[in-house]
């Protein structure tokens, strides 16, 4: 008997009204202008999380559990969903400058983004993998578009590193289906749970396939020694592009690993370890190398791969603690970093940044500019009462509560550590410059100005009201969807 799909409209929408955005972006360069289609894809990025609100605590699927519009889904996907409207009208203002100013910019973001909600909302390893797929080749492409020696330079580095994480990723898939049979995660964590009734050959293959995923994933976060190519990306792409792959990306890449192993493999043997020592390296290596950056973009490159540390001992920690951790964390990395790469969009001479020591006296050529960055410093170093203090806070607390008092203690060392090299641009934009104006100033910069300041309220409002987002995600019976229950 022929048995027809699951196949449920409401859960797709969020993802369906994106992929219509990049449909319409790959057709309608030849009849409308490149503006038009920013301003129509603005429109389906906002029809998207009003769909993602009306699905809230609904726990809707599609394809047999495939696709999951659960609630971390919608928590992490309104979050990709707010670096993606921040990247858009960022673009508006810089495309032209960048020598991105035309259609197929549009239509590669929006594929990129449909690739990002679908890791968001994937119930399964294949579902994962397409989204990831989805989102690589877009990044790869987008690194790339504006034609330059450097951008090419980047895009190719992006390309060929990404390819072997994508290898390894696939090469884990197929070894933790060897080992329990199915790739829906549900399934995975019901075999892992029962481990102990597993073959000794299996065991082995499970652990092997799980570190293999983990190396994989810890290529998409830049966890150290996979983050190699974060800063000649983040420096050589453009920058509206970097401020896309630094957010967006991210917030999807910790979307799959929080499906994957706070859910599926929750319970599986060995990847703890390796992840609490990625941790521990990456809080040291991404530190200590941001101290030596000359160039603003590169220091913001090493920052955020300091930031992944932070973020990934949310993976560590129980799910009940640090999943909603995590997704507060994710949102308020995405206004701050985002905010401040919107800054360096709308104020630089050339695509390739510019020097710290070029903001020497910036808050007297450009105030609010000045004013901005510095609050978005502030909270990136975790400075209260900024909400990046209590995204830390979160992270520091979620994995001490799980049992990682070493890993907690380094983190805090490290955030403290971290105030020297955002203290220092931080100091250099309020005093006077006897040197000529080294900032673009030219052009209408509204779009970017405005999402500035929006970005700038929800650093402000949920560094003093943090449960205006934290609320969202503090049930713990929330997170039980994780792994399809």
């Amino acid at each position: 008997m022929l048995t027809l799909p699951d196949v449920a409209l409401a859960p797709m929408l969020p993802v369906v009204l994106v992929l219509l955005g990049a449909l319409v972006s790959t057709v309608g360069g030849f009849f409308v202008s490149r503006r038009t289609l920013t301003l129509i894809n603005l429109a389906l990025l906002l029809l998207s999380g009003v769909s993602m609100y009306s699905l809230w605590d609904s726990g809707g699927s599609a394809f047999n559990a495939s696709l999951q519009a659960d609630s971390p889904a919608l928590l992490l996907g309104a979050t990709i969903l707010v670096g993606s409207v921040m990247t858009l009208l960022v673009s508006l203002d810089t495309a032209y400058r960048a020598r991105l100013s035309f259609p197929e910019f549009d239509a590669l973001l929006m594929y990129a983004v449909t690739g990002c909600l679908t890791i968001a909302f994937s119930g399964d390893l294949i579902v994962m993998l397409i989204g990831l797929e989805i989102m690589s080749l877009s990044g790869y492409v987008l690194a790339t578009l504006q034609g330059s020696r450097r951008a090419e330079e980047a895009g190719l580095k992006y390309f060929l590193l990404g390819s072997a994480g994508s290898a390894i990723l696939i090469y884990g898939i197929a070894l933790l289906y060897g080992a329990t049979g199915t790739l829906n995660y549900a399934g995975i964590a019901e075999k892992v749970a029962t481990v102990s009734n597993l073959v000794p050959a299996n065991t082995g293959i499970l652990v092997a396939g799980a570190l293999l995923i983990l190396c994989g994933f810890a290529f998409k976060v830049a966890l150290v020694p996979f983050h190699q190519w974060t800063p000649d990306v983040y420096s050589g792409a453009p920058t509206s592009v970097g401020l896309f792959l630094s957010t967006v990306v991210k917030v999807a890449a910790f979307a799959g690993m929080l499906r994957v192993f706070s859910g599926a493999l929750a319970a599986a043997p060995g990847w703890h370890g390796v992840l609490q020592v990625l941790i521990g390296v990456t809080l040291i290596v991404g530190n200590a190398a941001a101290l030596f950056q000359t160039n603003f973009k590169r220091l913001l490159a090493y920052s955020a791969v300091a930031h992944t540390g932070f973020l990934a001992m949310c993976i560590l920690a129980r799910p009940e603690v640090g999943g909603p951790a995590l997704a507060y964390y994710l949102l308020i990395y995405t206004l701050m970093s985002g905010a401040a790469l919107a800054i360096v969009a709308a104020l630089q001479r050339t695509e390739a940044g510019f020097d710290i020591s070029d903001m020497r006296g910036l808050y007297y050529r450009h105030p609010g500019y000045a004013l901005a960055l510095a609050v978005c410093l502030a909270s990136l170093a975790g400075l209260p009462p900024f909400a990046g203090f209590f995204g830390k806070y979160l992270a520091f607390q979620a994995a001490f509560q799980s049992g990682y008092t070493g890993l907690s203690v380094l983190a805090v060392l490290a955030s403290v550590a971290a105030l020297v090299y955002y203290l220092r641009p931080g100091m250099l934009m309020f005093m006077p410059d006897r040197t000529p104006a080294r900032e673009y100033a030219y052009g209408q910069r509204g779009p970017t100005t405005f999402t500035v300041a929006l970005a700038l309220v929800g650093v402000i409002l949920l560094g003093i009201l943090p449960n205006l987002w934290y609320r969202w995600g503090a049930h713990p019976d929330l997170w039980r969807f994780l792994a399809g229950h």
